[in-house]
């Protein structure tokens, strides 16, 4: 069977979670969910396609990438992966949320399962090579799949790209991920992005304003 891959669309960021499936094994990557309506779409599509969610992954801890992360690891009781330089990201969240209007977040401790460059994980029948790409987020990765796609977070957006003026975040370094990791991709490759619109490597290559300074 070949690779589905379901997108959500989450809180007020409009941050898109993606579940990942092939067969009856699938992965979760950056629940957003919020509210209990977004909660029940996500649990739902899982239930009713009998989903059996092997891990949980998230490419960075930005608040928006992680609302769901509770609800989750209850729900799903299924191992959670984060790279290690964001576990400060993931624990500084509890004290803005309310700022962004997330009075009801649910803290939860960090994932302990570190992701690590290079690393390959199989999940039954998934399997995917993990890249450390730093500039949004200091512990930001994202997730290859050899079949022509990568799970890219906020490092690649459809025209631009991650934002660096959060804490941790940095240009040169963003710019380092971009043109060292992500355009060494197959141009074919489809890129998920954490915002708006997928695209491709090729696509971006050509036309990205990461291009222009």
């Amino acid at each position: 069977m070949s690779v589905q891959i379901q997108t959500f669309t989450f809180n007020g960021f409009q941050e898109n979670t993606f579940v990942v499936s092939d067969g009856q094994d699938a992965v979760v990557f950056d629940p957003g969910c919020y509210t209990r309506a977004e909660e029940a779409q996500l649990f739902d599509h899982i239930n009713e396609n009998g989903l059996d969610i092997k891990a949980i992954l998230f490419t960075h801890a930005h608040i928006d990438h992680i609302l769901g992360a509770s609800f989750c690891q209850e729900r799903f009781k299924a191992p959670a992966y984060l790279h290690a330089a964001d576990q400060l990201t993931w624990e500084s969240v509890k004290s803005y949320a309310h700022v962004y209007g997330f009075e009801n977040y649910k803290e939860i401790e960090a994932p302990t399962h570190a992701l690590t460059d290079q690393q390959i994980l199989e999940f039954g029948a998934l399997k995917f090579k993990v890249y450390h790409t730093p500039g949004h987020a200091p512990g930001h990765v994202v997730f290859y799949h050899d079949s022509g796609f990568v799970i890219n977070g906020d490092v690649l957006f459809k025209g631009s790209f991650g934002r660096v003026d959060l804490p941790g975040g940095d240009l040169a370094t963003l710019k380092k991920s971009i043109f060292e990791v992500m355009f060494q991709l197959p141009e074919h490759t489809t890129v998920y992005c954490g915002h708006g619109a997928a695209t491709t490597i090729g696509a971006e290559k050509t036309s990205n304003y990461i291009l222009q300074f």
